[in-house]
């Protein structure tokens, strides 16, 4: 199973060092030239990998960790995504619903990745919350996944507890996903709530 983490600002290098601290090799990637963000990504750790867009594109579970207006520049790098599985880690905030077609936000951007699987998640924590040890006084910090795809769910459940976070699946997008998902000038109820589960 290969990973990629599209967006390489605060969410990206904090989901970067999630992966560092597992030990789980991780390509990211912006629209830039992998040479201009390559010293921060070394300096995360040695299987943090940048790369060109068309490249981390190849991977099999991607991390979309850019802003919510840039997600359909992302799309078009490769004319069908299936077979993968997509992070939907935006957020729509400030985004008029009417512009969205009146659907949650991350129904809106699992239509532009065509034959992809979408998965919400990892969206809810600031950067300086995510970036932190998900390890938290003997138990581990909560994320939520949300997906109109089981299995896609489920995937990224396992991951998320490979990299030592405790996930919640919420059910699909339209139902306890829109508890994450920002809407118009809201947030969802579960949106910034730091949670830790206790074994």
């Amino acid at each position: 199973m290969s990973y990629a983490i599209i967006g390489f600002g605060k969410i990206g290098q904090a989901l970067a060092k999630a992966f560092a601290r597992s030990g789980i090799e991780v390509s990211v990637a912006t629209t830039r030239d992998p040479d201009s963000f390559a010293s921060a990504a070394a300096a995360i750790g040695p299987g943090i990998i940048p790369k060109k867009l068309a490249d981390a594109v190849k991977a099999d579970i991607i991390f979309l960790a850019v802003r919510f207006e840039s997600h359909p520049d992302v799309a078009k790098a490769l004319p069908t995504w299936q077979g993968k599985t997509i992070v939907d880690v935006t957020n729509a905030y400030g985004v008029p619903p009417e512009k969205l077609g009146g659907q949650p936000s991350s129904k809106f951007v699992a239509q532009a990745f065509t034959g992809g699987r979408l998965v919400k998640g990892f969206n809810h924590l600031v950067a300086a919350v995510l970036d932190q040890d998900p390890a938290v006084h003997g138990g581990r910090r909560v994320v939520f996944l949300a997906s109109d795809d089981d299995g896609a769910a489920a995937e990224i459940g396992m991951l998320a507890e490979n990299l030592g976070f405790a996930p919640i699946k919420l059910g699909g997008l339209s139902e306890g996903g829109l508890l994450v998902q920002a809407r118009g000038n809201s947030w969802g109820q579960l949106i910034f709530k730091d949670l830790v589960k206790f074994d």
